[in-house]
């Protein structure tokens, strides 16, 4: 084939440290904006980013060349250190793991919604739980010891 196409979408999700709640509410909208930003500026696009206080969702088209850790260290260390100096959340920190999930471009729009609707499952579901979900759904092996 001469030339090469691709459709790479990942779901990210991440903790903030110990799932502490600091992502306010009031700043969290521009949490999410900078983090797209970070995507951005790596060369990635962000399709949708959400979540509560103690996490995030991002849902992210990236390039072949991109290594996956090295997207989420860049991501998490810029907007960690963003946190800090712009809100004064002095103890701020992401968990040093990660979800990340492929997501087939049919199921994009699912995935945008799920994402969307944060708030939502969070009443009915702790954060644990969806995770825990997620890895199952995944066929993700895993040991309850290590996940928190």
């Amino acid at each position: 084939m001469p030339s090469t196409h691709l459709s790479l979408h990942y779901h990210l999700i991440f903790s903030t440290k110990d799932r502490f709640p600091f992502i306010a509410k009031e700043w969290r909208n521009r949490l999410h904006a900078f983090l797209g930003g970070e995507v951005r500026k790596i060369g990635g696009v962000p399709e949708l980013i959400g979540g509560t206080n103690d996490h995030v969702h991002l849902l992210l088209g990236l390039r072949a060349t991109h290594r996956l850790c090295d997207v989420l260290e860049d991501i998490k260390s810029g907007s960690s250190k963003w946190v800090r100096e712009e809100f004064g959340v002095i103890k701020f920190a992401w968990q040093v793991g990660y979800g990340a999930f492929t997501v087939s471009a049919s199921k994009i729009g699912a995935v945008k919604n799920y994402i969307d609707n944060q708030e939502d499952h969070h009443r009915v579901k702790t954060f644990q739980e969806e995770y825990r979900w997620f890895l199952e759904e995944s066929e993700v092996e895993f040991d309850e010891k290590y996940l928190w």
